[in-house]
């Protein structure tokens, strides 16, 4: 459950943090940012209903920056707030193309991943290209694109013990992607690892301690009653 919900906040965040797309007039589904009404009074006005605060658990805030990283956390009714570092991607013009965040997992999760990431490519994206990562001057890796909303298409990326060891000691990463409408082309963009290790101890600090407080949250309380 602590993996979880890690990876679930993390990933959120990923998607709140990206520039929204042109906004459309489709009617949301429900749930999806609406409004419910509430009961109409005799003579049809509405008495409101209350809202939830701007910085009350759920909302999201910058802890700190690290160089070119930002920690990116959401406020937990514990107290302890899962976190994870954010990188905004230029192109050689300084025009913001993507964005990428970067979070551990959880102490004794399975497989050889010890860390997660997501990248987020504008919808102009060659998706059948995928993307390709290199740290410094080591072998590129390919990562397919999971999925697209509105506001981009999403890689979710793993990062084993020692690719993460290499980003520490690193100077600088470097994404390519391919336009869709220029596909003998390619898009490169530099990720700077300045600041790269404080950021990413921090953020690992933070949510070890924000899966402490859920386990000890969740042991805490009282079990259901029995049905009768």
């Amino acid at each position: 459950m602590a993996k979880t919900t890690s990876i679930a906040f993390a990933l959120m965040l990923a998607l709140a943090a990206a520039p929204l797309s042109a906004q459309t007039t489709e009617a949301p589904a429900a749930g999806e940012g609406t409004v419910a009404a509430d009961a109409p009074t005799a003579d049809n006005l509405s008495l409101g209903q209350e809202v939830g605060a701007a910085d009350g658990p759920g909302s999201t805030y910058s802890a700190a920056t690290f160089e070119a990283w930002e920690q990116r956390c959401v406020r937990s009714e514990t107290g302890k707030d899962p976190c994870q570092l954010y990188l905004l991607l230029k192109d050689k013009d300084g025009n913001s193309v993507a964005e990428f965040t970067m979070f551990n997992l959880p102490k004794g999760s399975e497989g050889p991943a010890v860390a997660g990431a997501t990248f987020i490519a504008p919808l102009e994206t060659l998706l059948t290209a995928g993307m390709l990562l290199q740290i410094d001057a080591g072998k590129p890796k390919a990562y397919p694109f999971t999925f697209c909303t509105q506001i981009g298409c999403v890689a979710r990326i793993g990062f084993t013990a020692e690719e993460v060891a290499q980003m520490k000691k690193g100077a600088n990463a470097k994404i390519t992607i391919v336009p869709f409408v220029a596909p003998d082309e390619k898009v490169e963009l530099t990720i700077s690892l300045k600041g790269f290790t404080a950021g990413y101890d921090a953020v690992a600090a933070a949510n070890d301690a924000a899966d402490e407080a859920a386990k000890a949250a969740g042991a805490a309380a009282p079990a259901p009653a029995p049905s009768p």
